[in-house]
């Protein structure tokens, strides 16, 4: 029998009666027909990988995310160490005060600390686009092996630097940002696991990114009862060994589909069998010309046109994604400017306290700890049209219904960004413990909500390459931190009070972009209206003008 005769395959079924429905049929034999129904979200998610497998992938995702990936934003609790350390202590200057004493004048020191986290801060999101290039184009294991090369280097250089060697924590914090934003966008994918749970899986990954700066804390803490801080990095990077076993046996070559395939599997036990969109089945007996399982995405017969696929270009010139940039930059650079002053904007305030430094810098770490706790909640937002007991529609009507929960999270967000830009620009000190929790709030929000709003508002295949050009053009507009801070240590005298109520004004803009989606949801709501309704469409596949306008 001809292979056209032969056809054997698991085709995701859905109709009117079936929305939420899995329906694979199996045609081995002639004659032999076999149909394996199953329902919802269950059916879309149990497949071989069982769910002790995927349990395990999310609660060591999480682990990886909350004690790896966003150490940089720890840095207030670092640089307390690395002052003590006497890094960069060759840039303070004699100052003549009044009573002509010559205490030293240690502003220019601050601004080497700030310039070390300008530099890291703008890498972990600038290398991003790269990165996701290579995620999209080599799959999983590539780029996670590129990340753990790069943490192990940036831990390495911090563990044998000194204070004669400073200039080191220029490249090691570059690479710990960038190994670390790698990582996670390797482990978002693990929320197509989980169905109807993604969004609150992608923000709760998001919020462990942001609890992992409280691992600078833990090491603040550790080094005031007598720990080396070489030890420490050392030991972090001996950590790299967990990372890459469980790149082997918990993560996919290539990539999580969305949605998932029945029988979808992936591992060290599975090589070359975790393709996107593409399962196969692992094991047959000798000679038997048993099922081989079609593409869920068909692919057309030969010399038919394939259908219409919305390109890359046309994602990242529409005006959707622009303002939604807009949002994420002018957001972002009101929490780089906060956290690269925060020190000394507390030794302002506290004036000259070392101990009430010490104090508030613990109290900021310790907020951070709670992102994890934070971002799901704008996960439920994302998600909470999923929860009803109606079946959540398919193909257009889907795709619309998933992008108007997101326009909540959109305005959520940026009101918890103005009130932390207003709290910050308090200049007392006890208000600044409002502002902490102001700002994991925000931070927690902002970060889960971009990742979200991308895997809901575009095609999954553009999915790296449109995280990583968004956190680079955010990149370019983070810069402007170090103007900023130069110009409260130069002019300003060190009062930021007059930068911080000119980035007020600034976050407003942020409002544009959910104004922008509702928009367009209203606007794809008549159309739908007018055109009827479709059953059924595959994830992504709108119309290019759908996604550009």
């Amino acid at each position: 029998m001809g292979a056209p005769s032969r056809l054997a395959g698991s085709v995701l079924v859905r109709s009117a009666g079936l929305s939420s429905a899995a329906v694979t049929v199996t045609v081995g034999k002639p004659g032999l027909v076999q149909a394996r129904q199953g329902r919802g979200a269950g059916a879309m998610a149990g497949g071989s990988a069982g769910l002790p497998k995927r349990l395990g992938t999310l609660l060591s995702g999480l682990l990886e995310c909350g004690a790896f990936c966003g150490l940089i934003f720890g840095w207030a609790s670092l640089v307390f160490v690395l002052k003590d350390l006497q890094y960069f202590k060759g840039w303070c200057q004699p100052a003549l005060d009044p009573n002509g004493t010559e205490p030293l004048d240690c502003r220019p020191q601050d601004e080497q600390f700030s310039l070390v986290f300008t530099i890291g801060s703008f890498m972990n999101n600038f290398m991003t686009f790269p990165m996701g290039f290579i995620f999209d184009r080599f799959g999983t294991t590539v780029a996670r092996l590129i990340a753990i090369s790069l943490y192990t280097g940036g831990t390495l250089l911090v563990a044998f630097s000194t204070p004669e060697l400073a200039v080191l924590l220029f490249p090691a914090m570059s690479m710990l940002s960038v190994g670390g934003i790698l990582l996670i966008l390797t482990n978002m994918q693990v929320g197509n696991l989980f169905g109807k749970y993604r969004s609150i899986i992608i923000t709760l990954y998001n919020g462990a990114f942001d609890s992992s700066s409280a691992i600078f804390l833990i090491i603040k803490v550790l080094y005031g009862h007598g720990l080396s801080l070489r030890t420490m990095f050392l030991f972090m990077a001996a950590c790299s060994a967990w990372h890459l076993l469980r790149t082997l046996f918990l993560m996919p070559r290539t990539r999580i589909p969305y949605p998932l395939p029945p029988t979808y599997n992936y591992g060290l036990r599975c090589p070359g069998r975790s393709r996107s969109y593409r399962t196969y089945e692992e094991k047959r007996p000798p000679g038997e010309a048993g099922p081989e399982e079609t593409p869920l995405e068909p692919v057309p017969p030969r010399g038919a046109a394939a259908p219409p696929a919305v390109p890359f270009a046309a994602c990242a010139c529409s005006a959707r994604f622009a303002w939604h940039v807009a949002w994420l930059s002018v957001l972002q650079l009101r929490h780089y400017f906060f956290i690269g002053t925060l020190n000394p904007q507390l030794q302002r305030l506290a004036h000259g306290d070392a101990g009430l430094v010490s104090t508030y810098t613990n109290a900021f770490a310790f907020t951070q700890l709670c992102g994890v706790l934070c971002a799901p909640w704008n996960g439920l937002i994302l998600d909470r049209h999923k929860r009803g007991k109606a079946p959540h529609p398919d193909g257009a009507l889907g795709a619309l219904a998933d992008l108007q929960a997101s326009v909540l999270s959109l305005v959520v967000t940026v009101v918890l960004g103005l009130l932390f830009s207003i709290a910050a620009a308090v200049p007392v000190l006890p208000v600044q413990f409002g502002t902490f929790v102001l700002q994991v709030l925000s931070r927690s929000f902002l970060y889960g909500g971009n990742a979200a709003f991308l895997a809901i508002a575009f095609p999954p295949q553009h999915f790296g390459k449109l995280y990583g050009l968004a956190m680079a053009l955010s990149a370019l507009v983070a810069l402007l931190q170090y103007p900023c801070m130069a110009m409260v240590q130069g002019p300003l005298q060190g009062d930021p009070f007059y930068v911080n109520l000119g980035l007020i004004a600034v976050v407003l803009v942020a409002f544009v972009s959910p104004v922008v989606v509702a928009r367009e949801c209203r606007r794809q709501a008549k159309e739908l209206g007018a055109a009827g309704t479709p059953l059924a469409a595959p994830p992504g596949a709108e119309s290019p003008d759908k996604a550009t306008h």
